[in-house]
């Protein structure tokens, strides 16, 4: 998030909505022809790997998966060595992956766009294509109060940083000791609480996220204890404003972290906002591979 400036995200928030309309007019795209996209993925993946496999195939491009296990990666070949390589086969490389660092590697190394479709830090497509979702709904992101409740995960540093250039009203509600691990914005429109109600009070929108992230699994039981007050059901959402509408990342655990009312309530617009990762990461892929 902090590579871009506030244009840039109008960039790609401008070419989404345009790409997400004619594709709804069913007009064949080609401005990637004969491009192609890597996707190395350590971790698995629904959403995002489809999503970026079907909007390199809607550009006229052509994505190639990579499993991080069938690499030379694993028999300890250097990621400098690998990011070389691949910026002559490819023309852009998606990653997603445990470690900041690994990706770092590939951007330091690479001659071409290297995105980070996922590490344990941070998840900046994600809002990207969130706050795509937020102006479809509110008509924009000024003026937008953001609720976050649940886990200091990297989807909320990414929300922060954001925010950061943005100038997002973002209210984090989290438990004492999961708190968010990046550095809140100086002004006061980023906070930070450990009461839910608090944080979605006259909010506008209402965001939360899996408890337990992937590589977290053997602290499922003790999160659900520590978590169980930040879920995110329809008694919570009675106190943000009544337009209030509800997000989440997906996948959801129902009953968890989101009731299964409030997901499938009238307010969710969660497979809304899984479809704006398709038609975002389509614009990524265009401004990024095409420079225009």
């Amino acid at each position: 998030m902090l590579d871009l400036e506030k244009a840039d995200f109008e960039t790609f928030f401008q070419r989404a909505i345009e790409l997400k309309e004619r594709y709804k007019k069913g007009i064949t795209e080609k401005a990637l022809a004969g491009k192609t996209l890597g996707l190395i993925f350590e971790k698995p993946s629904t959403r995002t790997r489809v999503s970026f496999e079907a909007a390199m195939v809607q550009l006229g491009g052509t994505p190639i998966f990579i499993s991080a296990k069938d690499t030379q990666i694993v028999r300890n070949e250097p990621v400098r060595d690998t990011a070389r390589v691949l910026s002559r086969f490819i023309d852009a490389l998606a990653i997603r992956t445990f470690s900041q660092d690994l990706l770092n590697g590939f951007a330091e190394y690479s001659d071409i766009p290297v995105i980070n479709a996922l590490t344990d830090l941070y998840h900046p497509c994600q809002i990207l294509s969130d706050l795509l979702t937020i102006i479809e709904e509110k008509g924009g992101y000024t003026g937008v109060k953001i609720a976050w409740v649940g886990d200091g995960n990297n989807v909320a540093n990414s929300w922060i940083n954001a925010a950061r250039v943005l100038g997002l009203n973002l209210s984090l509600a989290c438990p004492e000791g999961y708190e968010p691990h990046v550095p809140l914005p100086e002004g006061g429109a980023v906070t930070i609480t450990d009461d839910p109600r608090e944080a979605v009070r006259d909010a506008d929108v209402i965001y939360t996220d899996v408890w337990a992230s992937m590589g977290q699994e053997v602290e499922q039981k003790h999160r659900k204890k520590v978590f169980y007050p930040f879920q995110v059901n329809a008694p919570l959402v009675k106190g943000a404003k009544k337009d209030a509408i509800v997000m989440h990342c997906l996948p959801a655990h129902r009953g968890e972290e989101i009731s299964d009312d409030v997901l499938e309530g009238p307010q969710s617009v969660v497979w809304a906002q899984a479809e704006n990762k398709m038609h975002m990461h389509k614009a990524i892929l265009a401004v990024l591979i095409t420079r225009l």
